[in-house]
């Protein structure tokens, strides 16, 4: 049994490879600036969680492995005191979240889902698909999922029906960092591909040769699933076409076009267009594996969606009836179709969206498209409220240059307003007047306004 110690424990990522290691029996450590339900759940699965400031006694001299999120910062005391260690102490590993999923990776019959937009649902499908096939596969996904226990992991077994009798796991591969070239998949799932993470690659050309980079990780046996209704993938298989000249590679397509979307779009109980294209990659995967559609489809139409994905409850304040959609997007185009979703969803609902633009450099590299998205966005009402400021990954320039108040005189139309977080229960409160559908959107902490309703 191996000590190990997690430094930003509460990440959605790095959390669920903190639940795995627990499960397979070694002693978890962690620390985070904040108490959440993320922290609160491990410290009862048994977890020694740390909050508050990081301090260098957070971290035993006993520890065998350390493992770091990647928005951990070089001055971090812990991550500064592991490193310490190490010199002396040549057991002792120090390793980032994708590093050391990496090394998973390695170990598993790997299907990684990639792409700029998609990536949680598609893996929750393709675990809920390969679980009810039988092929009790090990899942980390970057969301909690309701068929996995409100978890963001499914620890699987050991038995498999893929080929080379290897377990299999389940990721989502984030392209941030370019962190997904860590990863070493059998399987790539491309759901779709945008310009994203500018703070990063600079341009578009940067994130493209990113994918390639890791599309080539596959083996010479190999499969791809891409989305044939992508321009920009199409463009990145033109670039990537010599990394498909062994025999073994596959390349396999999903497309709304096939005859399959007609039939998901019935059956799937999740709202949007972009959901149907999800699900049409799931079920490529489940048929490259040899699961016959009757059990993917069944599989699907069953599937009750992910935490902060278009997540909708109803709610009475003050004796009004409200409907409430907690979602995560906070790129444009994932804004633009989660609305675009809403309003199919409620096309005689008053439509009010409370919009938390996350990190400044996003919202200043993407800044024309948000105001064209949210300026022709189907709502009533829009609310967007301060800029989510993402720990050591926003630079004062930037900062200075961009903020929300900005963002809303650019979009100069009349039913979008301003207001800081604090202010918006009240507002919301004094404003609606029953039967209105509330959007809470955004990838940083909005969503927490909820439970003050």
């Amino acid at each position: 049994m191996s000590k190990i110690h997690f430094i930003g424990i509460g990440g959605i990522g790095v959390s669920a490879l903190a639940r795995y290691f627990l499960e397979n029996g070694h002693k978890i450590s962690g620390s985070d600036l904040v108490s959440s339900e993320i922290t609160d759940d491990l410290r009862k699965k048994g977890a020694k969680i740390f909050t508050g400031k990081h301090k260098v006694k957070n971290l035993s001299k006993n520890i065998d492995l350390v493992i770091y999120s990647p928005a951990v910062q070089k001055n971090n005391p812990e991550l500064k005191k592991a490193f310490r260690l190490q010199t002396s102490n040549f057991k002792l590993r120090v390793l980032s979240y994708p590093e050391a999923l990496g090394e998973l990776t390695k170990k598993y019959f790997t299907i990684a889902v990639c792409g700029s937009h998609g990536k949680s649902t598609v893996t929750a499908m393709i675990g809920i698909l390969l679980t009810k096939a039988g092929f009790d596969p090990t899942v980390i996904v970057g969301t909690k999922v309701k068929e996995f226990g409100d978890s963001n992991f499914r620890m699987g077994g050991q038995k498999s029906k893929v080929k080379s009798q290897k377990s299999i796991l389940v990721i989502e591969a984030d392209e941030h960092f370019a962190s997904f070239l860590n990863y070493w998949p059998k399987i790539i799932v491309l759901t779709a591909l945008e310009a994203d993470h500018l703070d990063y690659y600079k341009n578009f050309k940067n994130y493209l040769l990113a994918f390639k980079k890791f599309i080539a990780h596959l083996p010479d046996d190999g499969i791809l699933t891409a989305n044939k209704d992508d321009k920009n993938t199409k463009k990145l298989l033109k670039i990537c076409h010599n990394n498909f000249r062994t025999i073994g590679q596959k390349l396999l397509f999903f497309s709304m076009k096939q005859k399959e979307a007609k039939k998901i779009r019935k059956i799937l109980k999740v709202p949007g267009e972009f959901n149907i294209s999800n699900a049409l990659a799931a079920l490529a995967v489940a048929r490259a594996l040899k699961i016959p559609d009757k059990i993917s489809l069944k599989a699907l139409s069953e599937f009750k969606g992910t935490w902060r994905r278009f997540e909708t409850k109803q709610l009475t304040i003050n004796n009004k009836q409200l409907t409430i959609i907690s979602d995560y997007a906070h790129h444009p185009t994932q804004v633009r179709e989660t609305l675009k979703a809403a309003r199919e969803k409620f096309p005689k609902k008053k439509i009010w969206c409370v919009f938390q633009p996350h990190q400044y450099q996003r919202t200043y590299y993407l800044f024309n498209d948000f105001v064209k998205v949210l300026s022709e966005a189907p709502v009533d009402k829009l609310i967007l409220t301060d800029i989510y400021e993402v720990a050591g990954r926003e630079e004062k320039e930037i900062k200075q240059k961009i903020s929300s108040v900005k963002l809303i005189k650019a979009i100069k139309k009349p039913w979008a307003i301003y207001l800081p977080k604090e202010k918006v229960i009240k507002h919301l409160r004094k404003n609606l007047k029953g039967g209105e559908v509330v959007i809470v959107m955004g990838a940083g902490d909005i969503y927490k306004i909820i439970s003050n309703f």
